[in-house]
């Protein structure tokens, strides 16, 4: 289990790409590819992304997206191994303090209806349900919940 101050919360890099992809594959069914984070990282000048960092090693990583004053976090993923130690909900705190920071209001995300664990972590943090975007999730057109909270 690992000791959550030992965990440093920093702004991704393209330099920790091939280590997010590590993660990226071990939480997804359709991961992104290498090619969406480095677009992200260098030419989406809307899209900050934060990695959970544990003795050198990247095991969990958050992005978001900050556009006028509304904040969307694009994905949140921890490395198996690494989950329910709170490395999620260290990472998700570290991102909503960066969109207050950017003066965002309130920030938003979709999470699939069946991840109730996710909902819950969400949830804690004040998020809300705001609606259902249908058949969101390509691979198997699963629904997707839209969740809201006001910073």
């Amino acid at each position: 289990m690992p000791e959550l101050n030992a965990v440093n919360i920093r702004p991704m890099t393209t330099e920790d790409i091939d280590q997010v992809m590590v993660v990226e594959y071990s939480a997804f069914d359709v991961p992104w590819s290498r090619k969406a984070f480095e677009n992200e990282l260098t030419n989406n000048h809307f899209a900050n992304y934060f990695v959970a960092e544990l003795e050198g090693k990247i095991i969990g990583y958050c992005g978001v997206w900050v556009i006028v004053d509304e904040a969307h976090i694009t994905n949140l993923a921890v490395l198996s191994g690494y989950r329910g130690f709170k490395v999620g909900e260290t990472l998700l705190r570290q991102v909503i303090l960066y969109a207050v920071s950017q003066r965002a209001h309130s920030i938003s995300l979709e999470v699939r209806v069946s991840n109730t664990i996710a909902q819950n972590l969400y949830r804690k943090l004040g998020f809300r349900d705001g609606g259902i975007r249908k058949n969101y999730y390509s691979n198997n057109g699963e629904d997707a919940l839209v969740m809201w909270v006001r910073i």
